[in-house]
């Protein structure tokens, strides 16, 4: 990685100005314990990002995540390579374009776009020419927990329009059956990270269909999902894990039906864009995703929605305290981006970590 970074900063013109990167380890303590199939956490700890050229500076959050061999640490170390050379508005893209994806490229990607968008005194919806972000509804999720227990916090949810249920593969009947109860004119998502197998799959789809369940997601663990290719799922299939960039695309097709985009699995904005165009145009449909972060994190990825028929960015929801300027959540339908917080002209005076 050094050498191919001394190649791309030797270019520099000494007359550019320099970029300072600086980056930092959050943790960000959660409301209650969060349970999924592969794990229990406490916490979420984010890396957040600052890309400054003197007078405009702009920010990112993003998630390492173990699943992909991931750590602070590693993403810590990524970032800091660049930190340490001499990078500029020349050549900072070529070295980000440069990183495979994940969350180190999210971080540095999306805290570009945000200074592009001070420098350029404009938004980064007009960068990219998106349309205008309006209103949606996001899914809000439930951990793993005893039946009674999530029938409870569907409950305390005031009949929500979109829940994700976090599941392993332990009573999953009934602890749906418990959650319709509670929230009967609500529509589910079944998250089962991977902790599913086809037997599962093919004895529960049915019964789970007429508990309102719209989509089930990433069932199987990635890459051993060839069964899927003759399974008529009377349920939509959604690919989390088994989808990062376009690259997956073509592995993709026949066996799933939606893709799960997350900016720390496509590393970026930019991929997520590119992804959400293709996926489209090949006849995907699109679930917005996210990691258990702030607003922060939440800001770019909100950009796309008007691609998603699926949007499931309620991660401010799960922490303690989120950032100042944060999206408003009202009966399940998250507010458009506040421009002061990430992607628009409205520079804050400092960057509240």
């Amino acid at each position: 990685m050094k050498n191919m970074l001394n190649k791309i900063v030797n270019k520099a013109d000494s007359a550019l100005t320099n970029y300072q990167i600086k980056v930092y380890h959050q943790q960000l303590p959660l409301k209650s314990v969060f349970r999924i199939a592969r794990g229990t956490k406490t916490q979420a700890d984010v890396v957040v990002v600052t890309i400054t050229d003197g007078q405009y500076s702009g920010w990112a959050e993003a998630v390492p995540y173990a699943r992909y061999e991931e750590s602070v640490d590693s993403v810590i170390t990524q970032i800091n390579q660049l930190a340490e050379c001499k990078i500029n508005s020349q050549n900072i893209s070529s070295f980000i374009n440069m990183m495979s994806a994940g969350a180190a490229r999210n971080a540095l990607d999306c805290a570009l776009w945000d200074l592009k968008a001070k420098q350029q005194n404009t938004s980064v919806v007009k960068l990219l020419s998106l349309p205008p972000p309006i209103p949606c509804i996001t899914a809000q999720t439930l951990s793993i927990d005893t039946p009674e227990a999530m029938a409870k916090a569907v409950q305390d949810l005031n009949e929500p329009p979109l829940v994700k249920v976090k599941l392993d593969s332990e009573n999953i009947i009934e602890k749906m059956t418990a959650i319709k109860e509670a929230a009967p004119n609500s529509k589910f998502i079944v998250d089962a990270n991977e902790g599913w197998s086809m037997k599962d799959l093919l004895t529960y789809t049915p019964e789970l269909k007429k508990l309102n369940v719209v989509l089930i997601e990433q069932p199987l663990p990635a890459g051993k999902d060839e069964a899927l290719i003759n399974f008529n799922s009377p349920i939509s299939l959604c690919a989390d894990e088994s989808c990062h960039t376009r690259a997956e695309l073509d592995y993709l097709k026949g066996r799933y039906e939606v893709i799960n985009i997350k900016l720390d699995k496509t590393g970026g904005l930019t991929e997520a864009y590119k992804l959400a165009q293709a996926a489209k145009a090949q006849g995907f449909d699109i679930m917005l995703g996210c990691m258990v972060a702030s607003s922060l994190a939440m800001a770019p990825a909100s950009l796309l929605t008007h691609y998603a028929k699926f949007v499931d960015l309620d991660g401010p929801l799960l922490i303690s305290t989120d950032r100042p300027l944060g999206f408003e959540f009202c009966q399940g339908e998250m507010q458009v981006l506040n421009f002061a917080l990430w992607g628009g002209a409205n520079q804050q005076t400092s960057h509240q970590l």
